[in-house]
């Protein structure tokens, strides 16, 4: 049996959800804490959510290994969710207006300098309590991004 006719395994320990909608806004942290984030882009579409990261789309590639600091916002949400991470992966993307798409791995939850703020991972297991099922019943090969 070839490496293609066998199926993928899924090498993620947590359940990734779609909120329709949603966006992320980003910019990388600073490496000296006197030197001011910039906005590097806002509003770009979030295509999928899990307890330890997300996918979005963007109009330009961000390297690997960047740290950044995401705000999600989240419809019927009044305060974005921010969170830390670091790139993990960057691939082209089919559709026009967003022609990557950027997988970022959430820092560890917890109280020390540099975490993400536990509180957070709560607000995350609400959200998929709430969107994971409306993710799976939809039709996983529909792309509604590609514009």
């Amino acid at each position: 049996m070839n490496e293609e006719s066998q199926p993928k395994l899924e090498r993620r320990a947590c359940v990734r959800f779609r909120i329709p909608g949603a966006t992320v806004s980003y910019h990388r942290l600073a490496a000296l804490p006197l030197l001011k984030n910039k906005l590097e882009e806002a509003f770009c579409p979030l295509f999928d959510l899990s307890r330890g990261g997300a996918r979005f789309l963007t109009r330009q590639p961000v390297p690997l290994e960047t740290h950044l600091e995401l705000e999600l916002q989240i419809p019927g949400e009044t305060v974005p969710l921010k969170m830390k991470g670091k790139v993990r992966w960057v691939a082209p993307y089919e559709g026009k207006n967003y022609p990557f798409q950027v997988g970022v791995q959430f820092f560890p939850y917890g109280e020390e300098k540099g975490q993400n703020y536990p509180g957070n991972l709560v607000k995350i297991i609400a959200l998929e309590q709430k969107f994971i099922e409306k993710t799976t019943l939809d039709d996983k090969d529909k792309d509604e991004f590609i514009v």
